[in-house]
């Protein structure tokens, strides 16, 4: 198995940049793909990125396509989510999480039976 542990999360005024980091120890981190997820209070988890095994494809929600990059480092064996142009509407807690199978790009199936952080507070003011 993989255990991930996110960090990076803070406090950040709106139209600010924040980087969070995911690292993975355990089984090969390359042998994962991984995805971004958030949830705010009172709401359900959303999808918010996912990135193939080797960081060549990338997926991104609607309301955060062209302000965060989902990236990898291998080698590192840590993930990345950097988040430019907050919004308040972007304060939530982030978990990173790992698959092994393919289908990384589809939303509903990240489910129980993958492998999760704990979470990283995120909070965008105003």
């Amino acid at each position: 198995q993989v255990q991930l542990v996110e960090s990076g999360g803070g406090l950040v005024q709106a139209g600010g940049s924040l980087r969070l980091s995911c690292a993975a120890s355990g089984r090969t981190f390359s042998s994962y793909t991984m995805g971004w997820f958030r949830q705010a209070p009172g709401k359900e988890r959303e999808f918010v990125a996912a990135i193939s095994w080797n960081g060549g494809t990338t997926y991104y929600a609607t309301s955060v396509k062209g302000r965060f990059t989902i990236s990898r480092d291998n080698a590192k064996s840590t993930g990345y989510l950097q988040m430019n142009s907050r919004k308040p509407e972007d304060t939530a807690v982030y978990y990173c999480a790992a698959k092994r199978d393919s289908y990384y790009w589809d939303p509903i199936r990240w489910t129980s039976s993958d492998h999760w952080g704990q979470g990283t507070q995120v909070t965008v003011s105003s």
